[in-house]
C-alpha cells in the first residue's frame, strides 16, 4: 500500500532509534525533574512537532532543498546553532529556583517556552532533516506514485512510535524524582547541564557539513 515495502523493518528500526539515549532524552528528564510531569509531556511533544515539521519537509521535497542548496543549508544551520548557543548562555546564567516558584504565576509561561525550545531544537537542526530525508525513502517503492503521502505516513508511524516513549520517559522520570525538584541546588545543577548540552548542540550544528 503507497509503495511502502518492510514495514515491520521500519517500525524495529524507528523503536530501536526513539529508545536510543540522546540530547532529546536528556532535555525530557532535565525538565521533567524541574517541572514535573506537564513540564517533560511539553518538552517530548515540543520535540516531536519538531520532526513533524522535518517530516513535512522532507514530503514535499523541503529537506531535498536543504541538501542541494549551500546557501539554503547554512542559512539554516547557522540560525538554529546561534539560537541553540544563546538558548545554552540563557540556562547557565540562569538564577536557581525550587520548583514551587518557577511553576507558580509563571507556569503557563514555563511550560510554554519548555515546548518551544523543545521544538525550535528539531526545527532549526538540518541534521534532523537530512535523517528523515535519507532515512524514510529505504521505505518507499521507487515507482510509488504516491510517495509523498508514504512519507508522511512513515514519519507519522516514527512520530507516534517517539512520541509515546518519550511520554513513558518522562512519567518514569517524574515519579523517580521526588523531592529533588524542590532543591534550588539541583535546579542549579540541572539548567547548567541543559545549558551546557544546548551550547555542545550549537556547535555541532555550526560545523555540520551538507553531504
Amino acid at each position: 500500500m503507497l509503495g511502502i515495502h518492510e514495514l515491520w523493518l521500519f517500525v524495529l528500526s524507528g523503536l530501536l532509534l526513539n529508545v536510543t539515549p540522546g540530547p532529546d532524552t536528556a532535555y525530557i528528564i532535565g525538565r521533567t525533574i524541574q517541572l514535573g510531569w506537564r513540564g517533560g509531556a511539553a518538552a517530548a511533544i515540543g520535540i516531536s512537532c519538531g520532526c513533524l515539521v522535518h517530516v513535512l519537509g522532507a514530503a514535499i521535497g523541503l529537506s531535498a532543498l536543504l541538501m542541494a542548496s549551500s546557501t539554503a543549508f547554512l542559512a539554516v544551520k547557522l540560525v538554529g546553532a546561534a539560537y541553540l548557543v544563546l538558548t545554552g548562555l540563557q540556562m547557565l546564567l540562569a538564577r536557581a529556583r525550587p520548583v514551587a516558584d518557577i511553576t507558580g504565576q509563571g507556569g503557563e509561561t514555563s511550560i510554554s517556552r519548555v515546548f518551544w525550545q523543545g521544538a525550535l531544537t528539531n526545527i532549526l537542526n538540518p541534521k534532523v532533516a537530512l535523517f528523515f530525508l535519507a532515512f524514510l525513502p529505504q521505505f518507499v517503492a521507487a515507482d510509488s506514485p504516491h510517495k509523498t503521502l508514504a512519507f508522511l505516513v512513515l514519519g507519522l508511524i516514527f512520530i507516534t512510535g517517539g512520541t509515546l516513549w518519550c511520554l513513558g520517559l518522562a512519567a518514569f522520570a517524574a515519579r523517580a524524582a521526588g523531592r529533588i525538584r524542590q532543591s534550588a541546588g539541583v535546579i542549579a545543577w540541572i539548567n547548567r547541564s541543559l545549558g551546557a548540552l544546548f551550547i555542545y548542540l550549537g556547535v555541532r550544528v555550526a560545523t555540520l557539513e551538507a553531504r
